[in-house]
């Protein structure tokens, strides 16, 4: 689903990661553990193609959509709640933005009945419903769906840009910290969530528990390698 040919980021003098070598595979559950400074949020950076390693390589299958768990907490302030966790698969965002303005055309055409099939393909026409339902289990309630994200405090905000990456059933999922500022129901909510979700996910945390129940492997990263480990 997601691997590394041969990446090696230096920082300095310091080699952060050399030659790693690792494949992430579909239905999988990785917990990415390493000292503090290993380089654990660094390496999430390179997948999601945030950071160029010198050398090598992060390889992803076609036509696969990786989703990120966004940390700017005021890029989405002038966007409304709902609005910013559809955002989270930027291509059913697109054409749901043209879908009104096809509607009110009077030649329609082919190209235009083909977006509206994507949008079918993607489940677009529930989308509102599917947003509100996931921000629902993170306990931001109804009244704030249609809020500006610059109205919301700190941890909502959180909530959001958690429902956000998680909206849209993403190929590959990477979450640096995902429990933080998360209350305990929010916390279950988001095991439950991970444990049901069938493809692959990488993930940041401090948090043992949360790591012992949703992982299924964890990917140590010690001496600038990363070791796999079952379980």
């Amino acid at each position: 689903m997601i691997s590394t040919s041969n990446v090696t980021l230096r920082v300095g003098k310091k080699a952060l990661f050399e030659d790693v070598n690792i494949k992430f595979t579909e239905g999988n559950c990785y917990g990415l553990i390493g000292a503090n400074g290993a380089g654990k949020s660094t390496f999430l950076k390179i997948l999601a193609g945030e950071i160029e390693p010198n050398k090598g390589e992060v390889i992803i299958e076609p036509h696969k959509r990786l989703s990120v768990l966004k940390q700017d907490h005021f890029a989405y302030d002038e966007n409304k709640v709902v609005e910013t966790v559809i955002m989270g698969n930027k291509r059913l965002y697109e054409i749901m933005q043209e879908k009104e303005r096809l509607y009110a055309k009077e030649d329609f055409n082919d190209e235009d009945g083909i977006l509206l099939g994507e949008l079918a393909d993607m489940d677009g026409w529930n989308a509102e419903a599917d947003a509100e339902t996931m921000l629902n289990g993170l306990g931001i309630t109804s009244e704030f769906h249609d809020m500006y994200m610059k109205d919301l405090d700190g941890n909502q905000k959180v909530k959001v840009l958690l429902a956000q990456a998680l909206f849209g059933d993403p190929d590959i999922l990477l979450l640096d910290e995902p429990t933080n500022h998360l209350d305990l129901k929010s916390i279950n909510w988001l095991e439950n969530f991970l444990l049901n979700f069938k493809n692959t996910v990488i993930v940041v945390s401090h948090d043992r528990h949360f790591l012992n129940k949703v992982c299924t492997h964890i990917a140590d990263i010690d001496y600038s390698r990363i070791q796999l480990y079952v379980g």
